[in-house]
């Protein structure tokens, strides 16, 4: 069998020779295994394997894709892509494809044990997970889901970039709720590079959750202090902050931030770093999906807005180099701009013990709904919990937060030491001196 890297190779051949001024190949290949969970058992167990190739052409500034996960089909594919580029008008701000620069070692990214991991022993982790959850009593699981992938990626270009790279990934997460009369919920997950996840562990922590959140309390409305857990900040900073640091966003004025660079913009404890080196990190490789060295960027330090995220495009138009955000949700499509690993940095203390009183959020709901312009916010907490004489007290039957998140970064008053991966966004507790809080 024709192995498809040594295809992906011919491919930006073919883009050439149909005419391409510049050519790009984005080819991956793997394995992955998905399981999922209805109440206590499991649904369904399936083992994928993942094959494609995206090519783009360059055409006088025009830009053209065209992909496919059939090996006999790359020619087709590439000559697509340029008659695609042909049709379109050409874009005097393109300034071409990364270059070949010299991209640096990551670690903790493949994990050989899921390389070779088989579908019986990822049964047996989402047993293990469910186990966790019937632990607590009088909770159940409602739903779960379990994934495990191993790839290899390549990325190919005109300008004689060339990376390859193997990686693993494994997640899993789990649903739970209360037997009986009133009804509470709870949901816990968690993610990695390696097979080091406690399953039972994720399993139990969504059953205690749920226990805990039973025969809630009515809180009143008006401002508070409100420990967000980081489940809830991640949520909502991805959906409110992090659309505005996108140089699109920024060059096209779809962001608050416009202009704003050497701005104070947060509390002067504050400072955001993306580290698509970060050891172990999710986001972590050797390049981005374009091929552009991974790199450390400060994006807020100390409160003062340092840097926004590019890619090759967009940092063209400003004639500055790309930060190395260029990020793909599949050999299907092409590149967008995202974080890779985004750090919350802040002085750490034990910010419970420093709260006479207020609410801690564990999750929240709707931050989607979230306005990414303005970023205003209005969204449902989750487990959430009164905070009387610095201790966590009566779970929270109901109860809306709601702000910006402009205000909400500079009212930013403690860091808790739980600092936890949530994803792309590696951050502790936030203390939030004062937000609007709707019981």
């Amino acid at each position: 069998m024709t192995d498809i890297f040594e295809i992906a190779r011919k491919s930006l051949k073919y883009a050439e020779k149909a005419g391409a001024d510049e050519s790009e190949i984005y080819c991956i290949r793997g394995r992955s295994v998905t399981i999922d969970v209805q109440k206590d058992e499991i649904d369904l167990a399936k083992e994928s394997l993942i094959s494609g190739i995206g090519i783009r052409a360059i055409v006088k500034g025009a830009v053209g894709f065209s992909s496919t996960n059939d090996p006999s089909r790359a020619e087709e594919a590439s000559i697509l892509a340029v008659k695609s580029a042909r049709v379109r008008k050409g874009d005097t701000e393109w300034s071409g494809l990364p270059e070949k620069k010299k991209c640096p070692v990551v670690r903790d990214i493949l994990d050989r044990k899921l390389v070779n991991i088989d579908i019986e022993s990822c049964i047996e982790h989402t047993a293990q997970m469910i186990e966790g959850a019937k632990s607590i009593p009088s909770v159940s699981p409602t739903s779960g889901n379990f994934m495990s992938l191993n790839s290899t990626t390549l990325i190919l270009n005109s300008n004689g970039v060339e990376v390859e790279e193997e990686d693993s990934f494994v997640n899993a997460s789990i649903d739970t709720t209360t037997k009986g009369a009133e009804i509470s919920t709870g949901s816990e997950f968690d993610a990695s590079r390696m097979l080091d996840i406690d399953f039972y562990s994720i399993g139990k922590t969504a059953a205690l959750l749920a226990s805990r959140s039973q025969n809630g309390v009515s809180v009143g409305t008006g401002d508070m202090i409100v420990l967000l857990e980081p489940m809830a900040f991640a949520d909502i900073i991805e959906n409110t902050f992090l659309t505005s640091l996108n140089s699109d966003n920024v060059q096209k004025g779809r962001s608050a931030l416009t202009g704003k660079i050497g701005s104070l913009i947060a509390h002067e404890k504050l400072s955001l770093i993306d580290d698509g080196t970060l050891s172990g990190g999710i986001g972590t490789a050797s390049s981005d999906d374009e091929g552009t060295p991974s790199r450390i960027n400060e994006l807020l330090k100390n409160g003062t807005l340092n840097s926004f995220i590019y890619d090759c495009y967009t940092a063209g138009k400003e004639k500055r180099e790309s930060t190395g955000n260029a990020v793909r949700g599949s050999f299907t499509s092409t590149p967008s701009i995202s974080i890779r690993n985004l750090i919350v940095d802040y002085p750490t203390s034990d910010i419970l013990s420093e709260t006479k009183d207020g609410v801690i959020v564990n999750s929240v709901i709707g931050a989607h709904t979230a306005n990414p312009i303005s970023g205003d916010f209005s969204v449902e907490a989750r487990n959430s919990f009164l905070i009387r004489d610095a201790e966590v007290a009566s779970p929270i039957k109901s109860m809306m937060i709601s702000g910006n998140i402009f205000e909400l970064l500079k009212n930013i008053d403690g860091a808790g030491k739980d600092l936890r991966r949530v994803g792309n966004i590696i951050t502790p507790t936030l203390k939030v001196s004062k937000m609007k809080v709707i019981g």
